[in-house]
């Protein structure tokens, strides 16, 4: 390109760049490369889960991007203000594309990436590097370049930098939390990124304009490329709406929700609850009892031959499709089952396509260890807030476990699910350890298909004062030509034995390590 470097010692020439602008334009990048990093998230919910692993990575991609944006930024940062203006342009219009780009690119890689490279840590870097590491790049470029402007000519060069910092982290505060208290939940993630795009764009076509009130001497090559690459940016937004295509039925706060019709594989009217990437439960319209998920099955036998009949008091950490709560008042009402939700948008979407009736138990909205706080001579309380590898730490601790105690009844248990890998199982021996701390029995049932399958396998853990009366219960089939359901509690020296073998942590407040136990094979 044809731009001029001054010569060193050259005297500095006060740009017209209006300082507002240079802080208007860092708010802006800055805001919009976080906004782009809460977005990420999200939108790698639907396929890779949202884990501590997920955003070790979008975070991780996202701090590269900027450093490398960053390093660029200040290889061109020296050249004259309409040059710099020019590169300015270039990176709002890299932003604006690599932003639209991340729409079609997660459909049309993810399979490939996460089929091709199947340890799950490995998938989720590599799909989050090839997706968000150029919008990143992009927004780290301008930082150097505007600090270049905001000194020139100026003779209070640091107050100019300070400001422009400042400007800088207010923006990323702002954008974080738009993002995540207002974007997602009122736009979704695809109109949020299109709406960054545009603004990227805009951000473009008026540094554009800045450059061309500078000095036309230099940096004619570098207007005429970003006025091209401004253009693609334009024409890239013109197509964002196109490109909307919705992962999600319903996208709150919290999940990605989906609500599918797996009616042919069941005979009877079905309907899958899809949370983020997994599975939360499955309800046959026309029929409560018909308890399909196997630990659904488990916790609702187990139940009747510990307690003789179906709870009056039980208490639900987690909702999801309210397979149980519906089947368990089905015939009666029964006020004293609370379910504890954290997403009131998982309950609208059971209620309205998963034959739930929310008036016949008792439902609250939101983080189930606050509000299991005064609860007292609970029958059951039921854990049922955990997928693969993203489980909510403070739920799973010896703390919490001592607060479950005090909540049942003497004749009381607490039941949940847990799913682990068969060749590891370290998170299973730390939770059975970490029960081990605050109740006198704890069974691991499973039912036995499931368990001879391998892999990744569902157990429910049963803990109370005393164990349960029966080791093995037959289940008829629930639906013609298929077997019988056999549920089995894993015998206690053998669970012993994968304990003391394995050695895991006590899990506590101050250290629960869960992602990692749960995560894959290192």
């Amino acid at each position: 390109m044809n731009d001029v470097i001054p010569a060193a010692g050259a005297q500095s020439v006060p740009s017209a760049v209006p300082f507002s602008f240079l802080l208007a334009a860092q708010f802006l990048v800055a805001a919009a490369g976080l906004v782009v990093e809460i977005v990420a998230g999200r939108m790698l919910a639907p396929y890779v889960g949202m884990s501590l692993y997920t955003w070790t990575a979008v975070i991780a991609v996202v701090l590269a991007g900027f450093s490398a944006g960053h390093w660029v930024g200040g290889l061109v940062a020296d050249r004259p203000a309409r040059s710099g203006l020019g590169w300015l342009a270039i990176s709002g219009a890299l932003g604006a594309v690599a932003t639209i780009a991340a729409l079609p690119l997660l459909r049309h890689l993810s399979g490939p990436v996460l089929s091709t490279l199947t340890d799950p840590v490995a998938g989720i870097v590599a799909l989050t590097g090839l997706l968000f590491f150029l919008p990143s790049f992009a927004a780290g470029i301008p930082s150097p370049i505007l600090a270049r402007l905001a000194i020139e000519g100026r003779e209070q060069s640091g107050r100019a930098l300070g400001a422009l910092h400042a400007v800088s982290a207010i923006g990323a505060i702002a954008g974080t939390l738009a993002a995540g208290y207002l974007f997602i939940s009122w736009m979704g993630t695809a109109w949020t990124l299109i709406a960054v795009a545009a603004a990227y764009a805009l951000f473009a076509l008026v540094c554009l304009w800045m450059a061309h009130r500078e000095p036309a001497h230099v940096g004619g090559a570098t207007l005429r490329a970003g006025l091209a690459a401004t253009v693609l940016s334009l024409a890239a937004v013109a197509s964002g709406p196109a490109l909307t295509t919705r992962a999600c039925m319903v996208e709150s706060r919290y999940y990605c929700i989906r609500s599918l019709d797996v009616t042919a594989d069941f005979g009877a009217p079905t309907r899958l609850m899809v949370l983020d990437h997994l599975g939360h439960g499955i309800n046959v319209l026309d029929d409560p009892g018909r308890l399909v998920m196997p630990y659904a099955a488990i916790i609702d036998t187990v139940t009747r031959a510990r307690l003789g009949d179906l709870p009056e008091r039980a208490y639900f950490i987690g909702g999801g499709s309210l397979t149980l709560p519906r089947a368990w008042t089905a015939e009666t009402p029964r006020p004293g089952i609370v379910v504890a939700e954290i997403d009131p948008q998982v309950t609208r979407v059971a209620a309205s396509d998963f034959g739930v009736d929310p008036t016949r138990f008792t439902v609250r909205h939101g983080d189930a260890r606050a509000l299991l706080r005064g609860y007292s001579g609970l029958q059951l309380v039921i854990g049922d807030a955990f997928t693969d590898i993203a489980v909510p730490a403070h739920l799973v601790t010896r703390e919490f476990y001592s607060q479950v105690g005090s909540a049942l009844a003497p004749e009381g248990f607490y039941a949940m699910n847990l799913i682990d890998h068969m060749d590891r199982l370290q998170a299973l021996a730390a939770t059975v350890r970490t029960l081990r701390q605050v109740f006198d029995t704890v069974e691991v049932w499973v039912e036995a298909e499931d368990f001879t399958a391998g892999g990744r396998t569902t157990f429910v853990l049963v803990a109370g004062r005393a164990p349960t009366s029966q080791a093995r219960f037959v289940l008829p089939p629930d639906a013609p030509g298929s077997s019988a359901r056999i549920l089995g509690r894993m015998p206690a020296a053998r669970i012993d034995a994968l304990v003391a073998t394995l050695d895991p942590p006590v899990l506590t407040d101050d250290y629960v390590p869960i992602d990692r136990l749960m995560g894959p094979k290192p």
